[in-house]
């Protein structure tokens, strides 16, 4: 049974965005339709060129729903600290397949002269909101700020080869760097 166009271009973006991290430009419409389960001429039905393939599929490395749903399915019942050192891991995993997206395929492509801001996420968001009391800022600034802190403090070109371990991120947010108590 045929997909509806639109479902067939997100199930042919999706199965070409492995192989981009893999293969860069240099995958073929044979791979992805391959990879699809769909014939060549398919692909070429749904999308103009490779190069529009290829854009659907790093918007859809793009789409926070994934990760959403990843920060969603953390244990609810875990500390508000202990829930954060978790989210690190989630948000890590995805600017890591970022990172490899935008050196598979080049930075030009990956933000075609757009900014591509990080965008909301619910999940994370809601998860500052549930811990209100711990934050001076709004949570959705919270979760930009934690965002843009992981970031950096996983990006090899500021902190080397080893990424801050998540603890020491969160802590870091959570408590800065002051001194305290009798180690001052």
């Amino acid at each position: 049974m045929a997909l509806p166009r639109d479902q067939r271009r997100a199930a042919i973006a999706a199965a070409t965005l492995p192989l981009l991290l893999t293969h860069g430009w240099d995958v073929t419409s044979r791979q992805i339709a391959q990879a699809a389960g769909v014939a060549e001429g398919t692909i070429f039905r749904v999308f103009e060129d490779k190069e529009a393939i290829v854009r659907a599929a790093v918007d859809l490395a793009f789409d926070p729903q994934p990760v959403d749903r990843a920060l969603c399915a953390l244990d609810p019942d875990l500390p508000f600290r202990e829930r954060l050192i978790a989210a690190v891991g989630v948000l890590r995993r995805h600017m890591a397949d970022i990172g490899r997206l935008v050196m598979s395929v080049g930075a030009p492509t990956v933000f075609g002269g757009r900014p591509r801001v990080i965008p909301e996420l619910r999940s994370l968001t809601a998860l500052f909101s549930a811990s209100r009391e711990s934050i001076r800022v709004e949570p959705a600034e919270a979760a930009r700020r934690f965002c843009a802190l992981i970031l950096a403090m996983s990006h090899p070109a500021l902190v080397g080869q080893r990424p801050v371990p998540a603890r020491e991120v969160v802590a870091m947010f959570l408590d800065g760097v002051a001194c305290k108590g009798e180690r001052c």
